[in-house]
């Protein structure tokens, strides 16, 4: 699969907001596809969002391996998929690692995450 993380596109050169816009919005429906291929229980829309912004940043991971990488292969969505929101929700905290090392922003980001997927937004 194409889409790991949208933070992996590289470009040579710098690019307008004007020519960025429409490579944003094809990535932004591949990953929507990928959590709704992946994703196969009902969510809110603030659980959607939540997965996206995960999936959006640790990638969808739709290989062959066992190794989570990203979402596919992630226990948040082995949980998610058996029903269990609560203990998905419960899963956001534990991704916090760049480079092997918890970082201050990717905890930050995984209590934005798991607030939206816990949030009351339908």
């Amino acid at each position: 699969n194409a889409l790991h993380t949208a933070g992996e596109m590289a470009f040579d050169a710098p690019i307008t907001e004007a020519e960025a816009q429409p490579m944003f919005d094809i990535l932004l429906i591949g990953f929507e596809d990928g959590v709704n291929r992946l994703v196969r229980v009902p969510l809110t829309q603030g659980q959607f969002n939540a997965v996206m912004s995960f999936a959006w940043n640790v990638g969808l991971d739709e290989d062959e391996d066992t190794k989570a990488e990203g979402l596919g292969d992630s226990t948040l969505l082995r949980k998610l998929n058996a029903g269990d929101y609560e203990a998905a929700a419960q899963e956001f905290p534990k991704w916090n690692k760049s480079g092997g090392k918890v970082t201050a922003g990717l905890i930050r980001r995984r209590a934005a995450e798991q607030a939206m997927f816990r949030s009351k937004v339908v």
